[in-house]
């Protein structure tokens, strides 16, 4: 799966910013969407998650101010990110996970940096 991520820029804290992310197959074919974010010394981790089946996941540290989204009909994937912090300066990865038995295959775009500063 080819993902196309956007929408990252600079933001004041407390602002929002929507990141989206196309996918190059039907959404029906992708068992997990999810998007994760690296800042600079520190690991990639999981931000959001959904399922085909339409179930999400969060991260602790976003859970009430980030949303993940799906448009099926478009293939995309949307976060929406509110009351956004200095500490969720990023870079934030689109990634997709399709099951095939005891494996999956795992597929990221290239990353869309997220910088809150006032």
């Amino acid at each position: 799966v080819q993902l196309q991520a956007s929408g990252g820029g600079l933001v004041q804290p407390g602002g929002s910013l929507r990141l989206s992310c196309a996918a190059s197959r039907s959404l029906f074919s992708i068992n997990v969407m999810g998007w994760y974010r690296q800042a600079p010394g520190k690991q990639r981790g999981l931000v959001a998650s959904s399922t085909s089946g339409g179930s999400t996941n969060y991260a602790d540290s976003v859970k009430g101010r980030f949303t993940i989204s799906r448009d099926n009909a478009k293939n995309m994937v949307y976060l929406q990110m509110n009351s956004l912090k200095p500490e969720d300066t990023a870079v934030y990865y689109c990634n997709s996970k399709r099951f095939f038995g005891s494996r999956y295959d795992d597929d990221w775009g290239q990353g869309t940096q997220v910088t809150v500063s006032s």
